[in-house]
């Protein structure tokens, strides 16, 4: 078992998984990712959360040492996703006793996973209820999509612990040393970042709670700096930029429209852009590219046309920015063909279509081989760009 240890009486349980390639079949996770679950001990004992199917053996392990022979009372159900909850029924079979303590919209979701006879142990909370373990007293608040319907986050009073369901979660694994505002900006705006309005109601809620640890479902527990992550949270989900700066995301068949980057990139640094990163859309991680494009308050875009359309990968990009709430930036549109350019206009009706999206002219329109011309266009866009 992983050895973090949060108090003398709330253990972690969980289990780093580093077998995992894809997250949810889609996000790269190089580093892993942990499932993690917490039991607090008191006169009663209450497991916060279960784990992936991936992980049962291992924290079934861990669960019997932290009990030392002690039955569970209640298990806290945050949310029904299968990374978190793949083992309720299970824990539920092995002590018959036990409580499942979850909303009303957990128990109407519970048998779309389970088929279990919760007759006699469920216990409906909601918001503001609370749950006496003895001396801990858990407080729970209704979180509806972060990032699903049924989600909600406890509060527990005594020791001033918010478990925080998915909130302030991060890829990679525990025993992994990384930093932790990378990987959790690519986990939120990829997988939470759609919920940007309902983030900031919990915020509201969580601003009423003194809370001195977090600890979330992924990602390690947070002890301190605690305004830090937080402050990161009300600007993800405000959807504000994070810093001054261009991400290059770009499309390109034979390397042509890779050139083009590659120039554009030295253009704006030359003009005194304050940070530029690039991305190959067809060969960096789609992920962290979405990512970066709401970290930073500039995007140039740039595709060919492809079967009278955007390149597949330009195309999957936009879209992703879209879905994910992409507001709030300047963007740049760069685009290449050969005889029937499409690109720069299906680029654009993407963008027109997203709120608070103020695109940049020119439009720069290049025919096969970057040339003298088009450099100079690359410089004008640069050059409105950065004001």
């Amino acid at each position: 078992m992983y050895d973090m240890k949060i108090s003398d009486s709330v253990v972690y349980i969980g289990v780093n998984d580093k077998t995992i390639d894809l997250f949810e079949s889609q996000y790269k996770v190089p580093n892993g990712v942990s499932y993690n679950s917490y039991v607090i001990l008191d006169e009663k004992v209450a497991v916060m959360d279960t784990v992936d199917k991936r992980a049962t053996e291992q924290w079934m392990e861990n669960l019997s040492q932290a009990l030392n022979g002690r039955s569970v009372d209640y298990l806290v159900v945050s949310h029904l996703e299968p990374d978190h909850a793949s083992n309720v029924q299970k824990l539920a079979e092995l002590y018959p006793d036990m409580k499942i303590v979850g909303n009303a919209k957990i128990f109407s979701m519970l048998p779309q996973f389970f088929s279990m006879d919760l007759s006699d142990r469920s216990v409906v909370v909601k918001e503001g209820d609370t749950l006496s373990l003895g001396s801990h007293t858990l407080q729970f608040f209704m979180a509806p999509m972060v990032h699903w319907p049924e989600v909600m986050v406890e509060y527990e009073q005594s020791e001033k612990i918010l478990f925080s369901a998915d909130g302030f979660g991060k890829f990679g694994a525990l025993d992994v040393e990384e930093d932790w505002t990378d990987e959790a900006r690519r986990y939120f705006i990829n997988i939470v970042g759609k919920y940007g309005t309902q983030v900031q109601n919990l915020l509201k809620k969580a601003a009423t709670l003194d809370i001195q640890t977090i600890c979330p479902l992924h990602g390690p527990v947070l002890k301190e700096n605690l305004g830090y992550y937080i402050e990161k949270y009300l600007t993800w989900s405000s959807y504000e930029p994070e810093e001054e700066g261009v991400v290059i995301a770009y499309a390109s068949i034979h390397g042509n429209t890779a050139k083009a980057a590659e120039k554009m990139a030295e253009i704006l640094k030359e003009k005194g852009a304050k940070a530029v990163c690039c991305f190959d859309l067809a060969r960096d991680d789609m992920a962290e590219a979405v990512a970066e494009a709401f970290r930073y308050d500039k995007l140039v875009i740039m595709s060919p046309t492809y079967d009278g359309a955007l390149f597949p990968c330009m195309e999957d990009f936009l879209y992703h920015l879209k879905v994910k709430t992409y507001k709030k930036r300047t963007v740049g549109i760069v685009e290449n063909g050969s005889w029937a350019p499409m690109a720069g206009k299906l680029m654009k009706a993407y963008l027109e279509a997203m709120k608070d999206v103020q695109i940049c002219e020119p439009v720069v329109s290049i025919k096969s081989v970057m040339k003298e011309a088009d450099e100079k266009n690359l410089e004008t866009l640069a050059e409105a760009l950065l004001g």
